[in-house]
């Protein structure tokens, strides 16, 4: 159970991750802009700007969160097989429903609506 919680508190902040990653990354028709004097060259990332080292990071997020998603489905499985193996005592012996009163698919004159 704890480390169940451990793996979907690390699965919730690596999806947080990967969002961020993905919004920050710019599109692929933005760098043509930037070789025209955009100032490239004097990103924090170095020379070859930003796209490499957002890129390489948003893999290596997504590769952790596809892990983490593996790793519920597994404990989930485990889970609902350990909740199918408890066994609920059932009476074998089983009372018929006795009744003094007749069951009748025809309704009674009495039942049936006046007009």
């Amino acid at each position: 159970m704890v480390y169940e919680n451990l793996v979907l508190l690390v699965h919730v902040l690596l999806a947080l991750g990967v969002s961020a990653f993905v919004l920050i990354q710019r599109g692929k028709g933005a760098e043509a802009g930037a070789s025209f004097g955009g100032g490239a060259s004097q990103t924090v990332f170095g020379s070859s700007g930003s796209g490499n080292f957002l890129t390489r990071t948003t893999a290596v997020l997504v590769a952790c969160f596809f892990v983490t998603s593996m790793g519920l489905a597994v404990m989930a499985k485990r889970q609902a097989e350990s909740l199918i193996e408890i066994s609920v005592p059932v009476s074998t012996e089983a009372s018929p429903i006795e009744s003094d009163v007749p069951v009748s698919i025809v309704p009674a004159e009495s039942d049936l609506p006046t007009e």
